[in-house]
């Protein structure tokens, strides 16, 4: 699949229907990525690349009645489906390319992106609005339910050095877009890297 915007709502438009039900037991490791962002009540929250939004409950529940949940995605199709999952009573959904989040300068204390960024065509494009769309000491996670190499199995391919997930090419593209890499994690049941958004 290339990573054009056309191509990705071509690829997962025809996915929309069935995601959910192909992938039925993530909601756990969803559930324990969200947490590991560590929101409060109040606080604000994008899921950027949300699908059919299954973090969204989880993001909703951290940040309560008083804070605001954000779901953006670039496939019309994936947000009929959260839709029709009704996890639109809980977030706002929005159809936006997260490169260009229709969002004001500091809006957010959290983004949530599982699977998006090696779908990104630029993920230093990608980072550098995620990080324009945040404060300053705001949270960022980076997260897929299953690591790299046992994805990579799922695929039949073998990890590449130049994976923009890998823990070296992430670091120094986080610093070169305005986030510090504080943890990271690709273990074979998930992947997580997570940063804080840095001062300027």
């Amino acid at each position: 699949m290339n990573n054009d915007p056309a191509s990705v709502r071509a690829f997962f438009g025809g996915k929309a229907d069935t995601w959910d039900s192909k992938y039925p037991d993530d909601t756990p490791v969803y559930e324990a990525g969200v947490a590991e962002l560590g929101l409060r009540t109040g606080q604000s929250a994008l899921d950027a690349g949300c699908g059919t939004g299954r973090a969204l409950p989880a993001l909703r529940a951290a940040v309560g009645a008083s804070g605001v949940v954000i779901g953006a995605d670039l496939t019309p199709e994936m947000l009929s489906a959260a839709v029709r999952a009704g996890r639109d009573r809980v977030a706002l959904l929005v159809e936006a390319d997260a490169a260009r989040l229709p969002l004001r300068d500091g809006r957010l204390d959290a983004v949530f992106a599982a699977g998006l960024v090696h779908h990104l065509p630029d993920p230093a494009a990608g980072l550098h609005e995620f990080a324009r769309v945040c404060r300053p000491g705001a949270r960022l996670a980076l997260f897929h339910p299953l690591g790299r190499a046992a994805l990579a199995a799922r695929r039949g391919h073998s990890l590449s050095d130049d994976d923009v997930r890998a823990e070296p090419n992430l670091r120094a593209l986080l610093a070169a877009t305005g986030w510090r890499l504080t943890r990271y994690d690709d273990a074979e049941d998930r992947y997580l890297a997570l940063a804080v958004r840095l001062d300027g």
